[in-house]
C-alpha cells in the first residue's frame, strides 16, 4: 500500500508507483471521486480529444424510422 504526507498547504506528492499506474506526466490533471462509503478514487482526467476513436465505428447499416417502426410493430405482434 502506498501513502504520502499532506503538507500544511494541503499538498502531497503522489508516490512513483501511483504515477506510473495512472500513466501521469507533468501537467496532467486528476479527478477525485468521493464515494458514499467515504472512499476516494483518484483517476487521470481525460479531455474529450483523448476520447476520439474510443467508440467502435458503425458496422451496421443505418435504418430509417419507417424500418424501425416496422420492426417494433413486428416485435409487438410476436413475429
Amino acid at each position: 500500500m502506498q501513502e504520502s504526507t499532506i503538507t500544511t498547504k494541503g499538498q502531497t506528492t503522489l508516490p512513483k508507483d501511483v504515477r506510473q499506474a495512472l500513466d501521469l506526466k507533468p501537467g496532467d490533471k486528476l479527478r477525485y471521486l468521493i464515494l458514499d462509503d467515504g472512499e476516494v478514487r483518484i483517476i487521470r482526467a481525460r479531455s474529450a480529444r483523448d476520447l476520439a476513436g474510443a467508440l467502435h465505428p458503425l458496422t451496421q447499416r443505418v435504418v430509417t424510422l419507417d424500418e424501425m417502426d416496422a420492426a417494433i410493430a413486428a416485435g409487438a405482434k410476436g413475429q
